[in-house]
């Protein structure tokens, strides 16, 4: 069982954030697809608070995987599915076997910061795939807004991230929405959360049929 600091210090705020904006759905069973699960302990909290939604975590590192087997047999989570090697820059048919128009929601936490902007395609192009009409995808993390990062401590952050890898760094919002827009999907709120951190909220739109369409 991997332990994030991270994670310990910001579960709580985000169970309240998805309890709040999944409340008028808790009436129904949800399935929901964690990108970039980590650890573990994001998901298996998720569970305890949100009974009516079924996860399927993710992750491309083995280490992270088995991580999570550990969190959910320590915790006896039953709305977890067994986690799955899924990498978000490949086309949505990788996507370990996910179906068309089957997830809810979608949840990447501090994903796009640690990924390449070909990452960051993907995620839009396979969220805008697999989820259902209205679905959401919630990304959270550090943003710049347009082309401008602040405070000071966000500059380090991206700069200590881009040292890691210089594909790496603070996604611009705008950028993300433009994204969303292309795959079906518009940003319908940020929620501004502790130390500068933001969640983005995109819903799929529904799809107009109109007859005489080819």
């Amino acid at each position: 069982m991997l332990l994030s600091p991270q994670a310990e210090r910001n579960w709580e705020e985000l169970c309240l954030m998805l309890e709040d904006v999944l409340e008028e759905q808790s009436h129904r069973q949800l399935f929901g697809l964690e990108l970039g699960s980590g650890t573990g302990q994001h998901v298996i909290r998720f569970a305890q608070r949100l009974p009516f939604v079924t996860w399927q975590p993710s992750d491309i590192k083995e280490e992270s995987r088995e991580s999570i087997k550990a969190y959910v047999a320590a915790t006896h989570a039953k709305t977890v599915l067994p986690p799955v090697h899924l990498d978000a820059s490949e086309p949505w048919e990788k996507w370990a076997g996910l179906s068309l128009s089957c997830c809810d929601v979608i949840v990447a936490i501090n994903l796009l910061q640690y990924s390449s902007f070909k990452t960051a395609q993907g995620v839009f192009s396979g969220a805008g795939k697999i989820l259902k009409q209205n679905g959401l995808l919630l990304t959270y993390g550090v943003y710049a807004m347009n082309g401008i990062i602040a405070p000071s401590c966000n500059e380090h952050l991206d700069e200590e991230i881009r040292k890691i890898n210089p594909e790496w760094g603070l996604p611009d919002v705008d950028v993300l929405r433009q994204l969303a827009f292309s795959n079906g999907m518009r940003m319908e709120r940020i929620i501004e959360m502790e130390n500068y951190y933001r969640c983005l909220i995109f819903r799929k739109l529904e799809v107009k049929s109109h007859q005489g369409d080819s």
